[in-house]
């Protein structure tokens, strides 16, 4: 048993996938409207299309950061570059003061993804 994860109401499933899978997560179960995908494993996260008749007004996630632990020596430098192959919006790396490296990625629905490394 997973004891936590993630959905994300998303406006389009197939952009959002495309975009998520290219950042490195794994897909692991499709059934629309949900799509269940791993982060190095341990981390679920299901995109959900939500029904059309629920109207999602605002900016999504505002001020939420969903954390996601980064391994290998160079993990943090290719996944910037994954980020930036697909236009999203990347804020850093940058050093924070609790000894991690840190960079943030907005995914194409504004959600702020944080991908953190010890530094």
């Amino acid at each position: 048993m997973i004891p936590a994860f993630v959905k994300l109401l998303v406006s389009d499933l197939t952009r959002s996938l495309a975009f998520y899978e290219a950042l490195g997560f794994e897909r692991t179960q499709a059934e629309p409207p949900f799509v269940r995908l791993q982060w190095a494993g341990a981390v679920d996260v299901y995109l959900v299309a939500p029904p059309t008749q629920l109207q999602l007004e605002g900016r999504r996630g505002l001020g939420v950061l969903v954390g996601f632990r980064v391994e290998g020596a160079s993990g943090l430098d290719e996944l910037l570059l994954r980020a930036q192959a697909q236009g999203a919006v990347v804020e850093g790396p940058a050093i924070q003061p609790w000894h991690t490296r840190e960079v943030i990625v907005t995914d194409p629905d504004g959600y702020r993804l944080n991908f953190i490394e010890p530094a």
